[in-house]
């Protein structure tokens, strides 16, 4: 089974031939740790039926890289809590804002911070190839001003609107 689900990551995480993905021009690291809730994305299949998804980053100094642990519930808000942890290395430290993530040793996947609010308050992952994108914020939920906003960048960038799905959140 394990084989399977790492052969299925490989293709979910493969690149193709989109123009190049753009990245923030900086990312300040000790700003970005914490607790974001995912408002919307574009899920793997790990990801399907999560509700109240939340990743949260923790800076690990002594080995220089950035432990990730995503929860959520499973299919709803009283499913199943399910952790995935993950590590996440620093790929660009010019800009902080290319990381390698790495679910299962010794596969590394690139993620992107494609876009970030000024103050922290939100964020957008993505991957080179397109076929997956994270919106997360601080808070569990946006205002719909700023969603949309965002999401107008997203397009600007070749993401597909229809693949983006809402991620329930009720705290």
């Amino acid at each position: 089974m394990k084989i399977f689900q790492l052969t299925v990551l490989l293709s979910l995480f493969s690149c193709s031939s989109p123009p190049p993905l753009k990245k923030v021009a900086s990312v300040d690291i000790n700003k970005f740790m914490g607790r974001w809730y995912v408002i919307a994305n574009i899920p793997t299949f790990l990801e399907e039926g999560a509700h109240n998804a939340v990743e949260t980053y923790t800076w690990e100094e002594k080995e220089k890289r950035i432990d990730v642990l995503f929860e959520f519930n499973q299919d709803s808000f009283t499913g199943k809590k399910k952790k995935l942890p993950q590590k996440a290395f620093i790929y660009d430290n010019k800009t902080n804002a290319e990381w390698r993530i790495q679910m299962f040793w010794p596969l590394k996947f690139p993620y992107y911070i494609i876009d970030l609010a000024d103050d922290y308050s939100y964020t957008v992952i993505g991957v080179p190839n397109r076929k997956y994108l994270w919106i997360m914020a601080r808070n569990p939920s946006l205002d719909d001003s700023t969603y949309q906003q965002i999401l107008s960048r997203v397009k600007q960038l070749d993401y597909d609107l229809r693949l983006i799905q809402k991620v329930p959140q009720k705290w």
